[in-house]
């Protein structure tokens, strides 16, 4: 295994494309644990967050000659994941659009000595997420979980800084919206 603490990106980058396949798996391990806290977010369950890491990481090698700045391949590689969650996200609402909710969990008030409360005002939050269209639950997730900059935003998903401002903005109000219901009910 590459010793990751000690190598750069461009360095793992660099060596992967002269031929030595293992130094890969430095970039894998260093990007391994944040990319799928994002895609289990952005997809709301690990199986299909799993697959599309997978598949992020393969498209990934394959195509490492056209990370045209090494040194930026966490973006870079975080870009393909965007685009993976947008892909298996729509093939999953085609196959099937199924949601359940138990309404006895979501409506107890979490409190820190109430773990069941804390696990029902995680699993509201992570409904309510679902129920928010793609665009804006990628801009959301992006945005405040990930903390990137509407810049870097946009390197990703393609879209224009003020198209993102909107889709955050957009997302914070329905999520308002959904968890007060939530709240009331």
């Amino acid at each position: 295994m590459v010793d990751v603490s000690e190598a750069s990106d461009t360095e793992l980058v660099g060596r992967v494309l002269a031929g030595e396949r293992e130094a890969f798996a430095g970039l894998v391990a260093r990007y391994r644990d944040r990319l799928g806290r994002y895609a289990v977010r952005m997809l709301g369950n690990r199986t299909d967050a799993e697959d599309a890491l997978q598949e992020t990481f393969v498209r990934a090698y394959r195509s490492l000659g056209r990370c045209t700045d090494p040194e930026r391949f966490g973006a870079w590689v975080f870009g393909i994941l965007v685009n993976r969650c947008r892909t298996v996200g729509a093939q999953r609402a085609r196959r099937e659009r199924v949601h359940v909710a138990d309404e006895f969990a979501l409506s107890r008030a979490a409190t820190p000595d109430d773990p069941v409360g804390r696990q029902a005002l995680r699993e509201a939050i992570t409904a309510a997420l679902a129920r928010l269209a793609p665009t804006l639950r990628e801009a959301f997730l992006l945005k405040f979980v990930e903390e990137l900059s509407y810049e870097e935003m946009t390197t990703m998903t393609g879209a224009s800084v003020p198209a993102l401002k909107m889709r955050v903005s957009r997302a914070r109000a329905e999520l308002r919206q959904i968890l007060s219901e939530v709240d009331h009910a």
